[in-house]
């Protein structure tokens, strides 16, 4: 079993930073793609990033350019960084992981809130 563990959630105003943080706990040794989804109200679970352990990175078209997407692969943990956030990124993150490649079924954390307002 692994465990996601989500941190850096909170309410930030248009324009700002955040950045979130996801460690993983379990009987694992590596972590082949770790990354982040996001849902707002009303709207289903999109994805936002995701990186491979050989650093394959997939962005959402709507946050290229303003997310950048880390990880430890050591540590198995990823980060988010969310720069010029707008309004539209308000939603709960979620921590995503597959273990292997092919993909099995993947692991969530429990979400963290992000809020952009003024």
């Amino acid at each position: 079993q692994v465990q996601l563990v989500e941190s850096g959630g909170g309410l930030v105003q248009p324009g700002g930073s955040l950045r979130l943080s996801c460690a993983a706990s379990g009987s694992i040794s590596s972590i082949y793609r770790m990354g982040w989804y996001r849902q707002a109200p009303g709207k289903q679970r999109e994805l936002v990033a995701t990186r491979t352990t050989d650093g394959r990175t997939v962005f959402a078209t709507s946050v290229k350019g303003r997310f950048t997407i880390s990880r430890d692969n050591a540590k198995n943990t990823v980060t988010l960084q969310m720069n010029s956030l707008k309004p539209e990124d308000t939603a709960v993150y979620y921590c995503n992981a597959y273990i292997t490649f092919p993909y099995d079924d993947p692991y969530w954390g429990q979400g963290t809130q992000v809020t952009v307002s003024s």
